[in-house]
C-alpha cells in the first residue's frame, strides 16, 4: 500500500510537470524537453525544468542561476539545492581531482537542501545521493565518493522506476565512473541500454542524446552513438556543448568534416556565451579534424588565433560551461603540439614554448612534443631532457593521486625514451620501450578532454619499424591504430607505405585510396604523404 501511494503520488506530480515548457521560451531559447517532477509551485516548476535542461547540457553556471531562480519563486523548494550541488560537481567525465572551491560549494549546497528540507521522500533521496559526492571530501578518495553517488542513484532509480530523470542520472553516474581499464565496457553497455530505451520515448531530451555520446565514446562502441550525435545539436542548439558533443562520435568514427562543422558552430557559440575553455576545447577537436584531412591552412589559422583566445581565458572561472580551467590549458598546449607533430615538423615541435599551468599533465604534452621532435631529429640529449621532465611530472601526478594522468604521462615518457634510444643507436631498447608504451595505451582509454593522443603509440611503433626496415611488422601496427583511430592520415599513409614495401600491392592501393578519400578537401598541392598516395594510385 505504501509503495502504491508513493508511485501514485509520483505519477500525479509527473502529470503536472508535463505541462512544463519544452524550453522553447518566449525568447526562443532551445534547450530540449525536460520534465523533472517536483513538489515546488507551478512557476518554480517551469524554472526547474529549464535549469535541469541546462544541467543536462553541462551549462553549469547557467544551471546554477536557474536553480537560484527556482528558489526565488519558491523558497521552500529544497530540491533546487540538489541541482546546484550537482552543477557544482561540473563535468563528470573530466578526469582529475575536483577543485576544493567547488567541493566546498557543492557540500554547502547539499547541506542547505537538507536544512530547507524536501517535501517528498523522492526529493530527499536525490539530495541524499548528491551529498555522497562531497561527504568527507577531505579524507575520502574522489573515486570512492563517485562510486557511492552512483550506488545511491541506483537506489533512487530502483525505488522510482517511473522516474525517467532518476534512470538518466543513474546511467550518467555509471558511465562517468567506468574504469578506463575495463575493456569489457560492462558499465558503458549497461548505461547505454538504459539511455537508448528512454531516448526512444523522449527523443527531444538533451541529456539522453548527450550521455549516449559520452557513454559510447570509445572506438569499439562509437558507432552506436551516431543517431544521438546527429540529433543532439538539433535538440539543444542554444547550448554550446550540444553543438560540440557530436564531434566526439564523429572523431571516433572518422567523420572528419562533420566534426569540423560541429566545432566551428560550437566554438562560435561558446565565444558568444563567454565560455572560453569550451571554445578552446572545440578548437582542439576542430584542428585535429583539419589535420587528419590535410587542411593545414585552416589548422594554422586556429594556431594563430590562440593568443587572442588565451587573452580572454580566465582560469579562475572554475564553474562555467562544460569546459573547466584544465580543459582550457589542455587545449592551449595540445593545439600547437598537434600542428607540429601531425605535419612532421620536427624542428617546430622541438622548439615549442613551455606553458606553465597548475595542471602538470597539460605541461607534459609540450615536453612530449619537444622530446619526440628532438628524437626524430637525432638530438638524443634534448630528447633525454624531455624524458627527465616527463618522469618528474609523472611522479608529481602520482603523489597527488592523479593516477589516470600519471599513466598517460608514463606512456609519453616511454615513447620519447624510445625515440631517444633510437637516436643513440640502441634499436632493441627503442623497440622494447615503444612496445611497452603501446601495451599501456591499449589498456586505457583517452579522456573526453582530447580527440586523441598527440601521436598514437602503435602508430609511432609502426613508424619506428619502418625505419628499421620491417614493413610487414609495421603494417600490423598501422592497422591496429586504424582499428582504434579510424581515418587517421598518418596511420593510413603508414599502412599504405608499409604494404607497398612489403609487396602487398592490393593493400597498399586500398590504404592510399582511403587516404585520398579522407583528404578530399586537402590543401593543394598538399602534404608529401598525399602526393605520394596520388602517385601510387596513378600507377595501377
Amino acid at each position: 500500500m505504501v509503495r502504491a501511494a508513493v508511485v501514485a503520488g509520483f505519477v500525479l506530480a509527473l502529470a503536472a510537470s508535463c505541462q512544463a515548457q519544452e524550453h522553447q521560451h518566449g525568447n526562443s531559447e532551445k534547450l530540449g524537453t525536460v520534465h523533472f517532477a517536483t513538489s515546488c509551485n507551478e512557476v518554480a516548476q517551469k524554472e526547474f525544468n529549464r535549469a535541469v535542461a541546462l544541467l543536462h547540457s553541462f551549462q553549469f553556471s547557467r544551471a546554477i542561476e536557474g536553480f537560484n531562480a527556482v528558489l526565488g519563486e519558491d523558497a521552500t523548494c529544497g530540491i533546487a539545492y540538489w541541482g546546484t550541488a550537482l552543477s557544482d560537481w561540473s563535468n563528470p567525465f573530466a578526469p582529475g581531482m575536483k577543485d576544493k572551491s567547488q567541493l566546498q560549494a557543492g557540500r554547502e549546497s547539499a547541506e542547505r537542501g537538507k536544512t530547507v528540507g524536501a517535501k517528498t521522500e523522492r526529493e530527499r533521496a536525490y539530495l541524499g545521493a548528491v551529498g555522497k559526492l562531497y561527504s568527507d571530501y577531505e579524507g575520502t578518495p574522489q573515486r570512492a565518493r563517485l562510486i557511492a553517488y552512483r550506488d545511491a542513484m541506483g537506489e533512487v532509480a530502483a525505488k522510482y522506476p517511473e522516474d525517467h530523470e532518476a534512470q538518466i542520472f543513474y546511467a550518467l553516474a555509471i558511465a562517468a565512473s567506468e574504469d578506463p581499464a575495463d575493456k569489457t565496457y560492462a558499465g558503458r553497455l549497461k548505461a547505454g541500454a538504459i539511455l537508448e530505451k528512454l531516448f526512444e520515448q523522449e527523443p527531444a531530451h538533451p541529456g539522453l542524446a548527450h550521455y549516449i555520446i559520452h557513454t559510447y565514446d570509445v572506438a569499439a562502441l562509437a558507432g552506436r552513438a551516431l543517431v544521438a550525435a546527429r540529433r543532439y545539436s538539433e535538440i539543444a542548439p542554444d547550448a554550446p556543448h550540444a553543438l560540440h558533443m557530436p564531434s566526439h562520435t564523429f572523431t571516433r568514427t572518422g567523420y572528419w568534416q562533420d566534426s569540423i562543422d560541429s566545432n566551428i558552430a560550437a566554438a562560435a557559440a561558446a565565444r558568444r556565451e563567454g565560455q572560453t575553455a569550451e571554445e578552446l576545447h572545440a578548437s582542439d577537436y576542430e584542428i585535429y579534424a583539419y589535420l587528419q584531412t590535410g587542411q593545414d591552412d585552416a589548422a594554422r589559422r586556429i594556431v594563430d588565433s590562440l593568443p587572442e583566445i588565451a587573452s580572454r581565458f580566465d582560469p579562475k572561472a572554475v564553474i562555467s560551461g562544460a569546459g573547466s580551467p584544465s580543459t582550457g590549458y589542455f587545449a592551449l598546449a595540445a593545439i600547437p603540439a598537434r600542428y607540429a607533430l601531425e605535419r612532421r615538423e620536427w624542428k617546430q615541435a622541438a622548439q615549442l614554448t613551455q606553458l606553465e599551468t597548475p595542471f602538470p599533465h597539460t605541461e607534459a604534452m609540450t615536453w612530449f612534443a619537444r622530446g619526440l621532435g628532438a628524437g626524430q631529429l637525432g638530438q638524443a640529449q634534448a630528447a633525454r631532457e624531455s624524458v627527465a621532465a616527463l618522469k618528474q611530472i609523472r611522479e608529481r601526478l602520482f603523489k597527488v593521486g592523479e593516477n589516470y594522468w600519471a599513466q598517460q604521462v608514463e606512456i609519453q615518457e616511454l615513447e620519447v625514451g624510445a625515440w631517444a634510444a633510437l637516436a643513440e643507436g640502441k634499436k632493441e631498447e627503442a623497440l622494447r620501450q615503444m612496445k611497452s608504451a603501446a601495451g599501456l595505451e591499449d589498456g586505457t582509454e583517452k579522456s573526453a578532454v582530447t580527440p586523441g593522443p598527440l601521436a598514437p603509440a602503435r602508430e609511432l611503433l609502426g613508424e619506428m619499424l619502418l625505419e628499421m626496415k620491417e614493413p610487414a611488422q609495421a603494417l600490423e601496427q598501422f592497422e591496429a591504430t586504424l582499428t582504434k583511430e579510424p581515418g587517421r592520415l598518418r596511420a593510413l599513409y603508414g599502412a599504405g607505405r608499409a604494404a607497398q614495401l612489403s609487396g602487398r600491392r592490393e593493400a597498399s592501393q586500398k590504404y592510399f585510396g582511403e587516404l585520398l578519400k579522407v583528404c578530399g578537401r586537402a590543401d593543394k598541392p598538399g602534404r608529401a604523404e598525399i602526393l605520394e598516395a596520388q602517385r601510387a594510385i596513378s600507377q595501377k
